[in-house]
């Protein structure tokens, strides 16, 4: 049996890359159990559409390869065929903020409008229709009617999580976040101690020694809902009370209890270490050109929506030019992770875990991820000092972040991600 995972996303471009090498996967190295959508990148409807498109193409990619007398591929989606829920369509507290800048209205570079060829008809909406009986979830045919290659929930996304959690033992479903992270907060102030039974939550999101990607300091992802990031983290600290924002809006969510059967176990992956795991155009096109010609509509599809990435980053970057602008794989690093999780040559960095705590009211500084840089003793007591304001410097507060340093891809990352969704 493989690892279980659930994949909270918001697809996006690099998330259906992670999406695609999760389920590309061998039914030995993971189960997913459930995708979990949120607002983001894009309006969290446009996300829906662009994972029901992804099982629409993988659908059509798979008897294509029938018919060319290739393997299908895909064994671990077609062995156990995820739930898919839609939740957050909002940020906790703050304004929301989407990256449609990068990634297209839809999510995937207009591909829906340049490429109606390649989307469904929208006929599977009412599946995720929360009016009707939300106790019922529906396989869905996608193609073939006696193998649905995913579950239709009408149940929030959060309350998904809540369940997958409850129904596996403790420590055994790791948790991938690969979005904003409204779902986990939602899902841990209904219920902290069901969260709690995850085996470990697996964050893309901010930055402690790179600059920001869309302030000086904030990463998209902490940045569009720090609230909800800040509250996820607070389930790692001895005592979550001393970390949690700060908030009077009359949408917050209630405190966590004063004792929890234990701390979250949390491995953030900031730009730090997704920037050094990517893609470039040329080594993409290699990959996928003999295939869009051989008629693929996996290879098609997404070389619609990469051909709009590697353009968009032309005009974004300097030096991003030809075959060498590259796409840093933020997302699909984390898929990988959790995918290869034994593998030693994953290494956090030396002083893990860290104090490490999301800012929520700065001006300037919203979703920046703080760390004590000072060179000070610990401090005995539970109380604040004159010196040391926030208990930064108690033994028994502050957050207990793993944060990720090492990789086993680093340098080859996209060779592996195309290697193994087109192979």
């Amino acid at each position: 049996m493989g690892k279980k995972i659930i994949i909270d996303t918001d697809p996006g471009i690099d998330d259906i890359l992670g999406l695609l090498l999760a389920l590309s996967a061998k039914p030995e190295e993971v189960e997913i159990e459930l995708i979990s959508l949120t607002f983001g990148n894009i309006e969290v409807r446009s996300c829906l559409r662009n994972v029901v498109s992804m099982f629409h193409i993988l659908e059509r990619e798979m008897q294509w390869r029938r018919e060319q007398g290739r393997p299908e591929g895909f064994d671990a989606l077609r062995a156990h065929p995820p739930t898919v829920a839609v939740g957050a369509e909002d940020p906790l507290e703050e304004q929301k903020m989407l990256a449609d800048y990068f990634h297209g209205t839809d999510g995937l570079g207009g591909i829906h409008a340049s490429h109606p060829h390649l989307s469904p008809k929208e006929t599977w909406e009412h599946l995720f229709d929360p009016s009707a009986d939300p106790s019922k979830i529906d396989p869905v045919p996608v193609g073939d009617p006696a193998r649905p290659l995913y579950v239709a929930s009408k149940r929030p996304a959060h309350e998904e999580i809540l369940r997958v959690l409850r129904e596996n033992d403790p420590d055994t479903v790791t948790l991938v976040a690969v979005g904003p992270l409204t779902n986990l907060a939602l899902a841990s102030s209904a219920d902290p101690e069901a969260f709690l039974r995850v085996k470990e939550v697996v964050v893309m999101g901010g930055t402690v020694n790179e600059p920001g990607n869309v302030t000086p300091v904030g990463e998209f992802n902490a940045y569009a809902d720090a609230v909800a990031a800040a509250r996820v983290y607070a389930l790692t600290s001895p005592r979550p009370h001393t970390t949690m924002p700060h908030t009077k809006s009359p949408k917050s969510l209630p405190n966590y209890p004063a004792t929890l059967p234990k701390q979250l176990t949390l491995r953030q992956f900031p730009l730090d270490i997704t920037l050094k795991h990517g893609m470039k155009r040329g080594q993409f096109r290699t990959t996928t050109a003999p295939l869009v010609d051989a008629g693929s509509p996996l290879a098609e599809w997404v070389s619609a929506f990469m051909g709009h990435t590697f353009r968009t980053l032309e005009r974004l970057h300097q030096g991003h030019v030809g075959d060498d602008a590259e796409l840093s794989l933020h997302d699909p690093v984390c898929v990988w992770y959790a995918l290869t999780t034994d593998d030693k040559r994953w290494v956090p960095s030396a002083t893990s875990p860290e104090d490490i705590r999301v800012e929520t009211t700065g001006q300037w500084t919203r979703g920046a991820c703080i760390v004590d840089r000072r060179n000070r003793h610990r401090l005995e007591g539970d109380e604040e000092s004159s010196s040391d304001h926030g208990l930064w410097l108690s033994a028994s507060a502050g957050n207990r972040i793993w944060r990720m340093d090492g990789s086993p891809v680093e340098g080859n990352f996209g060779e592996v991600l195309l290697e193994r969704v087109f192979s």
